[in-house]
């Protein structure tokens, strides 16, 4: 049933009234919220109304009202009006993540932290993960006669690197095979078709060098297998204590943040732009009377990664929404800059 204008009005200051001060709120009080005069009465008979839709509820007898998560799901849908961000706030934003320019496991740890400052909520980013990732560059670096660092680096801005131990001294012929190796074999290719079959065909086809080549060869495996696994940065767990409505879950709400693959599986089920996700709406039970609000980043044009915020479903919608697109968006932004930085360079 669609709701009339003096309903959608009063749901909207209740639920707002309602984030700010966490008390329910009475028809007298309300009364002097909203922007039409009526009489408490009417508004008593609205709110129950309300109510008896499933979108207010009353805690207690003697209270006022609530909203229920189908009245914030309706808030969201419907009725908010978003605050957008100050260029002040906005500049500052761009100064403290664009610092991390050019580092972008280091970019999102910024972009997570400042976002848990920003909503008092726990914040969760996820590393780049398009399926279609490509091998944008392989550098070989000497550190020792037969000790040598191996750079991955991906066509999403991840790069892996590690130190491998040789049988044999590193010369700059071994150096120059295996940049051979990279330009004809690895460059541009899917970074998940990069696993030990393949390594094993290839060094087979490498006669003499083989040996050489060989624990070269099974490093950059490993790294390309690390690249395409999606990792988790979170941050302001301790947030959560702060809202009283996780009293008396506080622990299992902490414990549920330890497990990496859930909250990965979590940020991966929202595909496309921003998603809010409340209560029960949530895949787990211990996030059922939390809310959540993931917006994805791209990276030149493809598909990057996730960040959002996990909190109470009392949390004021209209000014972390447009906070959490924005910093998404610099995200996806800053790591296109330094990808395209890195074409123009070569």
């Amino acid at each position: 049933m669609e709701l009339s204008e003096r309903k959608k009005k009063i749901l909207a200051t209740i639920v707002e009234q309602y984030v700010k001060t966490g008390e329910p709120m009475g028809s007298k009080v309300l009364m002097d919220f909203l922007p039409f005069s009526v009489s408490s009465a009417t508004i008593r008979n609205e709110m129950s109304d309300l109510a008896e839709m499933g979108y207010l509820d009353q805690p207690h007898t003697s209270a006022g009202r609530i909203p229920t998560q189908k009245g914030y799901r309706y808030y969201v849908d419907n009725l908010m009006g978003e605050n957008e961000i100050d260029e002040d706030e906005q500049m500052q934003i761009r100064r403290i993540i664009g610092s991390h320019i050019g580092d972008p496991e280091e970019l999102l740890e910024k972009a997570g932290e400042i976002l848990a400052k920003l909503t008092n909520c726990t914040t969760v980013a996820t590393t780049p993960t398009d399926a279609g990732a490509t091998v944008k560059r392989i550098e070989i670096v000497p550190i020792g006669n037969r000790i040598a660092m191996i750079v991955l680096m991906t066509s999403t801005g991840i790069i892996k690197n590690s130190v491998c131990k040789t049988d044999v001294d590193i010369t700059a012929e071994m150096v120059d095979c295996f940049n051979r190796i990279v330009e004809e074999s690895f460059i541009s290719r899917p970074v998940a078709d990069i696993g030990m079959v393949m390594i094993q065909t290839l060094v087979a086809s490498l006669g003499n060098n083989a040996f050489a080549m060989s624990p070269l060869m099974v490093a950059l495996a490993d790294l390309a297998n690390q690249a395409v696994q999606a990792e988790v940065r979170l941050k302001g767990r301790q947030n959560l204590l702060n809202h009283r409505e996780y009293s008396s879950n506080a622990y299992e709400m902490l414990d549920f943040l330890t497990d990496d693959d859930k909250l990965e599986r979590v940020m991966s089920s929202n595909k496309n732009g921003l998603q809010v996700v409340i209560g029960s709406e949530n895949m787990y039970r211990q996030l059922e009377n939390s809310t959540m609000i993931i917006s994805r980043y791209s990276i030149q044009g493809h598909d990057g990664g996730a960040i959002g915020i996990i909190g109470p479903t009392r949390i004021d919608y209209a000014r972390l929404i447009p906070r959490i697109r924005f910093i998404t968006d610099l995200v996806g932004s800053l790591l296109t800059d330094t990808l395209e930085g890195e074409e123009e360079m070569k």
